[in-house]
Order: structure tokens, then C-alpha cells, then sequence
């Protein structure tokens, strides 16, 4: 079977290590010193300007940031994403005003976005789609403008850098997912990013309860911390982050040179980007040859996944105009298998299944 994405797992007495290390502190959650190391070590791998605050997963830190920055207000947002950025506006009681995407980078469509905005608006919430960049700089002039907060569901967007700086120096705050699935991952947990050292001290007590030291509080906060079972996890994965990255790299470039693009195309990455090769999604000229096309590689035993559809601003608890652009690419948007670990040969067998599907 060839899935989607494979979990890198580190060598098993590596993980032990890290665990021992952990046994021997008798310290498992509440900010401990691997919890500690790993964000140190995550920033200069990252060459982030700000230093990350690992939390419990990457849902916590979008809702967070809103909890912050959004104030119940309408925060303007894409309806291509996962399901997460669009729940976490909804579940800090903000609402979603859905702005339509680039029918090329997948991102929300800049041009788009002055004219969503109302007296309500307060924040805009825009992901990286695939590790794509938006536009950031004229989505930060335009936030500018009309007194606005950007926050930024990165959580594809672990080593992206664009225009030379880390994708997570971006915005108010930038929020990351080391889920199983991700580049790098922790089992389970996240990360915020924020360079406002007011507004991050904000959020680092937050994610605490709000616990400034052992008795005193400020503010409301809520448990959003990484554990050190978890940060042993992550601490065994970033040395094999080049591999990851090189071997995922040479997946893309095989798929680039092999498949045929006459009934589909590739994401157009946005110049200026260093690219994560996080995903590899193909848009099919139809909904049927997507579909056509699924169905053969199932038969060989091969299982991509249409992330990301529907759109959400379909979703039965918002209400939205049309979309005409994501409601056109999201039925015919696959992500063909993409890992550390495929082989020439589950490459070919691919590349192969999805040319003779057309």
C-alpha cells in the first residue's frame, strides 16, 4: 500500500534516549528542559526571527491568536484550507468572511481582500496552501491600512523561507502543526511564532493558564502546552530533517519530469518562495478525471487524498456567497503520494497508473 504520506519515524533507541533523558529529570509537561531545547533548536533550524512556543497541537495556537487579535470581530479568511482554520474562527465565537483564492498559487486572492472588509472586520486569517507563500507583503499593507491583525495557518510551512526570511516572520502571528502527517512532526503538537515581544509574552502566558510564575496569574489562559514525551519525539526527528527534505525533494523532481501534463497541472509555487516539498497536488482539467484517475490508482493500491475539498466555506455552519474559484478547484485538486521514503518504483508505478488513467 502506498498512502499519501508516510510518518518518518526516528530510530527507535534515539527516541529511547531522549525518553531517558526524561526519566532521569522525573519532569513530564509544564515546560520542561527538552520542551525547551527543541525550541531553541527548532529556531535556529528555521533561521526564524522569533523564537517558537511549542504547544499541544497546531489548532491551539490559531485559536489563541484569534482569542487575541480577533476580538469576536469578522476575520476575513480562505475557503481552501483544512477544516481547523475555519473552526478555530467559528469556535472563539469570530465569523468567517471568505475571500476567494488564486486560481494558481491556491492562496487567497489578495486583490480580493479590501473589499470584504467592513467596520467589523478585525483580523485577517490566511494560510500558506501546500507551503505556497500568500502575498504577504500587500496583505501586511493592506492590514496596514484599515487597522488590521494578520495571522497566518502556516502549518504546512515547516522550512519554507521566502525572499530569504523564515515564512513564520510573517504576520502577527504565524502558527505551525507537527502532527503525525507534517515534514517534521512531535506525534501530536504546534508551534506560534510572534515577533511582538509584548503580544508573544501575551501568548506564552496564555497557553499556560496564564500562570506568570508558580502563585501569580495574568490574564486568561487556557492548557495548551507540549509535553516532553512529545518533545523527545521532535528532538529524534530534526537531525534527519535534510534527509526528509532531500529525499522529498527528489520525489517532486521525478514527478515533475514524469508525469503527463496535458489533462492536469502542478501548483505554481510563488517566486521568491524555497519551497518545502510538503505536498504534490495536481488540478485535473474535470471532476471526472479526477475521479477516473483516483479510482485507478485505489485499484493499485495507491491512496492519495483531495485535501483540500470541499471548500469550507460550504461547511454547514457558515454562510458565504459563492466561491467560483475554489468552488472550480477544490473537486479537481489530488495530492499524489509524497514521503521520505518512496522508492523509484512506487514512483513509477504512480507516475505511470495516473498517465494511463487519462
Amino acid at each position: 500500500m502506498i498512502n499519501v504520506t508516510q510518518t518518518f519515524f526516528p530510530p527507535k533507541e534515539e527516541y529511547e534516549q531522549q525518553l531517558q533523558r526524561v526519566w532521569d529529570n522525573q519532569w513530564l509537561t509544564n515546560r520542561g528542559e527538552l520542551v525547551r531545547e527543541l525550541e531553541g533548536k527548532l529556531q535556529n533550524f528555521l533561521s526564524s526571527e522569533p523564537k517558537p512556543t511549542l504547544t499541544a497541537n497546531g489548532t491551539l495556537p490559531l485559536q489563541m491568536a484569534l482569542k487575541k487579535l480577533a476580538k469576536n470581530g469578522e476575520v476575513i479568511t480562505t475557503p481552501f484550507s483544512y477544516v481547523a482554520t475555519t473552526s478555530s474562527i467559528v469556535w472563539q465565537d469570530c465569523t468567517p468572511v471568505f475571500v476567494d483564492i488564486h486560481p494558481n498559487y491556491l492562496t487567497i486572492d489578495e486583490t480580493k481582500i479590501e473589499e470584504a472588509i467592513t467596520e467589523k472586520t478585525t483580523a485577517i486569517l490566511a494560510t500558506h496552501v501546500y507551503g505556497n507563500p500568500c502575498a504577504v507583503e500587500e496583505i501586511q499593507r493592506i492590514a496596514d491600512k484599515n487597522n488590521l491583525k494578520v495571522i497566518y495557518d502556516a502549518a504546512h510551512c515547516f522550512g519554507v523561507s521566502y525572499k530569504g526570511k523564515s515564512i513564520f516572520d510573517f504576520g502577527d502571528v504565524s502558527t505551525c502543526s507537527f502532527h503525525a502527517t507534517k515534514l517534521f512532526h512531535t506525534g501530536e503538537g504546534g508551534a506560534m511564532f510572534c515577533k511582538n515581544k509584548d503580544l508573544a509574552r501575551e501568548l506564552f502566558l496564555a497557553h499556560n493558564f496564564g500562570h506568570d510564575g508558580r502563585s501569580n496569574f495574568t490574564g486568561v489562559g487556557i492548557n495548551a502546552k507540549m509535553s516532553e514525551l512529545h518533545a523527545a519525539m521532535g528532538l529524534s526527528v530534526l537531525p534527519y530533517m535534510k534527509m526528509i527534505l532531500e529525499n522529498r525533494k527528489k520525489a517532486v523532481r521525478f514527478y515533475r519530469e514524469n508525469l503527463n501534463f496535458d489533462r492536469f497541472s502542478a501548483l505554481k509555487i510563488r517566486e521568491g518562495t524555497e519551497w518545502n516539498f510538503s505536498y504534490y497536488p495536481i488540478v485535473f482539467e474535470t471532476e471526472k478525471d479526477l475521479l477516473r484517475t483516483q479510482k485507478q490508482l485505489n485499484a493499485a493500491d495507491i491512496f492519495p487524498r483531495r485535501y483540500f475539498y470541499p471548500p469550507l466555506h460550504q461547511l454547514n455552519y457558515v454562510s458565504s456567497p459563492e466561491m467560483p474559484v475554489a468552488e472550480s478547484i477544490s473537486p479537481r485538486v489530488l495530492c499524489l503520494p509524497l514521503a521520505h521514503n518512496l522508492t523509484e518504483k512506487q514512483l513509477k508505478k504512480i507516475t505511470s497508473t495516473v498517465n494511463k488513467s487519462l
